[in-house]
C-alpha cells in the first residue's frame, strides 16, 4: 500500500454520543455512567482506507450480559437528532451502518479460503499486521496488563490471545480495506489478530466513521493512538525511558509527570 495520508493523526471521540456516555477532557476516554445502554460513540473524523480505530477496554461492570460492539457508519454523527440507544439493532436498522458484537469466544469470521496466500500469513513475531495491502504496526495492537507482580506472565497471555477478548486491557480495533469498484470490507482486529472480514461490500461513496458501543459489561474504553510513520517524540522518549528500567513498576519511582508515566506504561 502507498504511504498513508493519516500518519500519526490524533484520534478522538466525537462530541455527539449516547446520553449515558461521558468523555474525558482529552476526548479519548469514553465511560458509560448509567444503565447498560445509550453508550454509542463515534470517531471525531471519518476514517481513511486502512486506518484503524483502536480502543482498549479499561473498566468492566458486573451484572450485565453482552460486551463491546464496534463497527462503521456512513451516517455523519452531526445528523442525529438523537443518538440511537443501541448500535445493534437500532443504528443498524437505520441503514448505512455495519456493527460487530464482540463476544468472549466467537469473533473470528469464517473465510471462504481456509489457507492464506503465501507471504500473507500473520504471526505474533511480526512487526506489522498485514490485512490485504494494509500494514499496521503490531506494537500498539496488543493489550498489556497493568504493572504488577505477574504482569510479565499476563502480557504473554495477551500476546497469544489466551485471555477473553472482552477482558480488561484487551485492544479492539476496526478498519476498512478497499476491494475495488468503490466497495470495501470491514475488518475487526483483536489484540493484534485479524478476525476476518465481518462485513463485505461496504460502499465508500460517503465518509465512514468508526462506531464504538460501550455496551453492557463494557464500562470504559480509551482510544489507543497508532503511529504508522516515523516514531513521534513521545514514543522515542518512552523507548529511551523503558531501556533504563527493569520493569514497568519502576516508573512509579521516577520523578516524572503522571501523564508521562501512564504513557510509558501504555495506560
Amino acid at each position: 500500500m502507498e504511504p498513508l495520508p493519516f500518519l500519526d493523526q490524533f484520534q478522538e471521540f466525537h462530541h455527539i454520543h449516547g446520553t449515558n456516555v461521558r468523555l474525558d477532557p482529552t476526548g479519548t476516554q469514553a465511560t458509560r455512567v448509567e444503565s447498560f445502554a445509550n453508550g454509542v460513540c463515534f470517531s471525531r473524523e471519518p476514517l481513511s482506507p486502512g486506518e484503524i480505530f483502536l480502543v482498549e477496554i479499561e473498566e468492566k461492570e458486573l451484572g450485565w450480559c453482552g460486551h463491546l460492539r464496534i463497527g462503521l457508519t456512513a451516517r455523519d454523527p452531526l445528523t442525529f437528532e438523537t443518538v440511537p440507544e443501541y448500535s445493534l439493532p437500532d443504528l443498524m436498522d437505520l441503514g448505512d451502518s455495519w456493527v460487530f458484537a464482540i463476544t468472549r469466544n466467537h469473533n473470528r469470521v469464517v473465510e471462504e479460503e481456509a489457507v492464506a496466500p503465501e507471504g500473507e500469513g500473520t504471526f505474533f513475531t511480526d512487526s506489522h499486521l498485514h490485512i490485504e495491502k494494509v500494514k499496521i504496526p503490531m506494537d500498539k495492537l496488543v493489550g498489556r496488563s497493568r504493572p504488577g507482580r505477574y504482569s510479565h506472565i499476563l502480557d504473554d497471555l495477551y500476546k497469544t490471545n489466551a485471555l477473553p477478548p472482552t477482558a480488561r486491557r484487551s485492544r479492539i480495533g476496526v478498519l476498512y480495506v478497499p476491494k475495488g469498484q468503490g466497495l470495501a470490507d470491514m475488518h475487526v482486529v483483536i489484540n493484534g489478530e485479524d478476525m476476518g472480514a465481518s462485513a463485505k461490500g461496504i460502499p465508500m461513496l460517503l465518509p465512514l466513521f468508526a462506531v464504538v458501543d460501550v455496551y453492557s459489561a463494557t464500562k470504559q474504553v480509551r482510544i489507543v493512538q497508532v503511529e504508522y510513520g516515523f516514531s513521534s517524540l513521545q514514543t522515542l522518549c518512552r523507548k529511551c525511558i523503558q531501556k533504563n528500567i527493569v520493569h514497568r513498576m519502576a516508573l512509579d519511582w521516577l520523578e516524572l509527570p503522571e501523564r508521562l508515566k501512564h504513557y510509558c506504561k501504555y495506560e
